[in-house]
């Protein structure tokens, strides 16, 4: 497989085509060694600053729905397939696929069985995702480190899905981003824009508008980090078998305490077994559209 080097000190192998069903990214840090990106990259890339890590799923401009595997042993990036169709998201006028580098911090979990107290609904059972606002299109596999703003809680299907709002800390301007206000400021409707992708980004699929907890009111930084340190324990919890993850994989190779270590030569013995690097197969045509619609 393709090898990419990142600056961060991790990088990513590629195992069949982008864009198949086979595709898959599998992570290693500086020393060459496989990692899973869910559970062995740390959730802080500076603790006393709250700057944290975030594994860029998808990059900016782009469409095909890629996203940790949580169920998979070392959790590659893959794309998700939906009624056995690879998985792209619309353009839904005026925006063209994800409108921020999209992605997730590591060693957090939003547990399915716990109910949040803001929202009432319980956990989606996945990383928490993170939308980066820095003018650089990021690749995907990359490892970047943030600094977070502020929130917004999606109830997607009924299930809380926090949206943190954050921005790469090698972002020209990243020093006069300091809380969701600098956002509004700084890039103005940018924010607007951001709801209205997550409220409608599921209606050309047939499915009705997404609803938010908040009124779609975005929170503030403070109120970001306490979310993302309650995702953080729930992790603990999973990581650890304190709390049963049900089909979640939590094979890793550094979490000390965690009965879920398993060895490099494992870890090597999973990639080997997929598929080798292929070509990319070409994207559908269809995934260009625009869907145009009157917003009520």
């Amino acid at each position: 497989g393709r090898v990419r080097g990142a600056m961060s000190g991790y990088g990513v192998e590629e195992r069949a085509g982008p864009h198949s069903p086979e595709y898959r990214l599998f992570f290693k840090d500086a020393a060459g060694r496989y990692i899973s990106p869910f559970h062995d990259i740390p959730i802080y890339a500076d603790a006393g600053k709250n700057v944290f890590n975030m594994v860029v799923e998808v990059p900016r401009w782009t469409n095909a729905k890629m996203e940790i595997s949580t169920k998979e042993p070392l959790n590659p990036i893959k794309q998700d397939v939906k009624k056995g169709k690879l998985r792209f998201v619309a353009n839904v006028f005026p925006h063209k696929g994800y409108i921020w580098n999209y992605g997730a911090i590591p060693q957090t979990w939003e547990d399915p069985g716990h109910k949040d107290e803001n929202t009432g609904c319980c956990g989606d059972n996945d990383p928490i995702d993170v939308c980066e606002i820095g003018s650089k299109v990021c690749s995907r596999g990359e490892v970047i480190k943030v600094k977070v703003l502020g929130t917004l809680a999606l109830i997607d299907e009924g299930e809380t899905d926090w949206k943190v709002i954050a921005i790469n800390v090698e972002d020209p301007e990243a020093d006069s981003y300091n809380d969701i206000e600098d956002v509004r400021r700084m890039k103005p409707g940018y924010l607007e824009a951001t709801v209205d992708w997550f409220r409608r980004y599921k209606v050309p699929d047939g499915k009705p508008e997404n609803q938010f907890a908040f009124n779609g009111e975005f929170k503030g930084k403070d109120f970001a980090l306490d979310v993302i340190k309650g995702t953080h324990e729930h992790w603990k919890a999973l990581i650890t078998k304190k709390t049963d993850g049900g089909e979640i994989n939590c094979t890793n190779l550094t979490v000390s305490g965690s009965p879920f270590c398993c060895s490099q030569d494992c870890a090597k013995a999973t990639v080997d077994a997929a598929p080798p690097c292929k070509a990319a197969n070409p994207i559908p045509s269809e995934v260009d559209k625009w869907f145009y619609y009157q917003k009520n």
